[in-house]
């Protein structure tokens, strides 16, 4: 079970990683700011995990692996022709991103909460479920932060939400079952849930009231995409 959590935690980093350094690239960034993008994005949730639990230094500086993986992904795209090949196949890169990020997302969840049992005496679920959704999706929120957008999983895609809901699947089930079973059930359900979220196009409701720039707030109907 450990050796298959290490491989997913990987493939996450990798993942998360390549999504940082595409966005740094699309907006123009040279090879600092390329590699800075991606590394945050890919290790930046666990960082924001260890603050909050006072793991301190956080398990990124002190067991260096994910960082070595994510600095490696960040130059090779930064490489003129793999750029070419991501753009070139954006079909076949969207469906490999889908597939390693949903996973991703998934065991970073499950293994945010598994760390937080393990440091934090008693049951509480709240900061269980908290600190997995943190670990899972921070890394993208500091990604899109720092890239100047506004962090996509407020406005668009079923993202957080799948985190969300895998979080409280693995918190609830680990009351009946030990931690491996959990744990996957957990995952599982990121998983399955990305994939059909971006199968079938879900998306959050968004605000029916909304700011226009010149005339003050300006209501609408809700719009369901």
């Amino acid at each position: 079970m450990l050796d298959a959590i290490f491989i997913f935690e990987i493939v996450g980093t990798i993942a998360f990683a390549i999504s940082g350094a595409v966005t740094a690239c699309q907006k123009q960034m040279d090879l600092f700011g390329v590699a800075f993008l991606g590394i945050t994005t890919a290790v930046g949730g666990g960082i924001i995990r260890d603050l909050i639990l006072g793991i301190n230094p956080p398990t990124t500086f002190r067991y260096p692996i994910y960082l070595i993986f994510a600095i490696a992904t960040t130059l090779v795209v930064f490489i003129p022709w793999v750029q070419k090949i991501i753009i070139n196949n954006p079909i076949y890169y969207g469906r490999f991103m889908l597939i390693t990020d949903s996973s991703g997302l998934g065991i970073f969840t499950v293994n945010g909460i598994a760390i937080a049992m393990s440091v934090t005496p008693g049951a509480n679920y709240f900061l269980f479920a908290f600190v997995g959704i943190v670990t899972g999706v921070g890394g993208g929120v500091l990604r899109d932060v720092m890239a100047g957008d506004k962090p996509y999983i407020f406005i668009k895609h079923f993202y957080a939400s799948a985190s969300l809901i895998g979080a409280i699947v693995c918190v609830s089930s680990h009351i009946y079952f030990n931690n491996a079973i959990s744990m996957s059930l957990g995952m599982i359900t990121v998983i399955v849930l990305r994939l059909m979220a971006a199968h079938f196009r879900w998306s959050l409701p968004k605000s029916g009231v909304y700011l226009d720039n010149d005339k003050g707030y300006r209501e609408d109907e809700t719009e369901f995409n």
